[in-house]
Formats: C-alpha cells, structure tokens, sequence
C-alpha cells in the first residue's frame, strides 16, 4: 500500500452514505437504552448509524497527513479495546440485524471526548449520543482523571449532544453520584 492510499476504514468515512450520521459511543454490556435511543434518532433524523467504541488502553502516537491514525497500547501486555470492540460489534450486529438502518462501528483510541469530537468532525455529524456514567467508585475515580465525557464534548464541539441516563434516576433527596 502506498503512503497515500486510504484505509477501508478511511474510505468507508468518505462513504456519502455515512456523512451526516448519528454518532453513538457505546462500550459492552452497556445497557441497550442507549442504542435505542440512537436508533431512534438514526431514524427520525434518517441518517446512518456510526457505533463508536473507544479504546482507552491505547493512545495516538501520530496523525499522517492524509488522516490515518497511528497509536500504541499503554501496556504492551493488554490487548482488551479489540477484544471489547469485537463483542461490541457482535452485540450491535443482534440489535441491528433487519433493522435497514445504514450503520458501521468503529474503533476509536485515546481520549473519548477528543476521539469523538474527531470523528464527528470528519463526518459533518448531526447529533452525539452517549450515555451517563455508570454509578460507583470505579467510576468516580474514572471520572475524576478523565472528566465526563458528555461534558467535555459539550464545550469542545458545535453539534448536538443526547446524554441518555444509564441507570434509573436517583430520588431528589438523595446525594448526586457526581459528589460521591
């Protein structure tokens, strides 16, 4: 392959089809709520479906200028983003069979909201989908380095962003999971 080709990742970004597309990041045993909601915006919106999943194991080591992204694992003994990003897929693949929704999923690395915003720029999409974070330690600790992502693309980006909670709404007199 020449310095210059595109990948069939690269291509299919160029794919008309795909351009104007409703983003969704998802990550595996996510609850469907939130490909549900973004099928639904997919089709009100009649747009094709691009299902993101990030890998945050690995990191971009350069950009060529023609777009294609290089990176490299932060642990070299891991591999767990393409294994995710397989039954990512495999799950999405169930939900979407028949569905004659126009749809892909990609891999993603790095920062979420920076991998996100990126993609989203290369394909003019109309809307962001993601969902809340998850309650609990894990995931306060999670949040406290990497911030909310649903937060740093609402200042980092133009489009339209739909958070979908994850869980069932926490009562009013209860402490907000953010201040945990």
């Amino acid at each position: 392959m020449s310095d210059t080709a595109s990948t069939p990742e690269d291509q299919e970004l160029q794919d008309p089809q795909l351009q104007k597309a409703v983003i969704v990041a998802l990550r595996p045993g996510q609850p469907p709520r939130v490909l549900s909601e973004a099928i639904r915006y997919a089709g009100l919106l009649s747009a094709a479906l691009v299902v993101v999943h990030v890998d945050v194991t690995r990191f971009v080591t350069f950009e060529d200028p023609d777009g294609m992204v290089h990176s490299a694992p932060i642990d070299l003994n891991i591999d767990t983003g393409a294994e995710e990003f397989a039954e990512l897929r495999r799950e999405v693949e169930k939900v979407l069979a028949g569905s004659g929704l126009t749809w892909t999923a990609r891999q993603l690395v790095g920062d979420p909201a920076l991998a996100i915003k990126h993609l989203a720029g290369a394909l003019d999409a109309q809307l962001i989908v993601v969902g809340t974070r998850s309650r609990g330690i894990g995931e306060s600790i999670r949040e406290f380095f990497t911030g909310s992502v649903a937060a740093r693309l609402s200042h980092r980006q133009s489009r339209p962003i739909l958070v979908v909670p994850l869980e069932e709404p926490i009562a009013d007199d209860k402490k907000d999971p953010w201040a945990e």
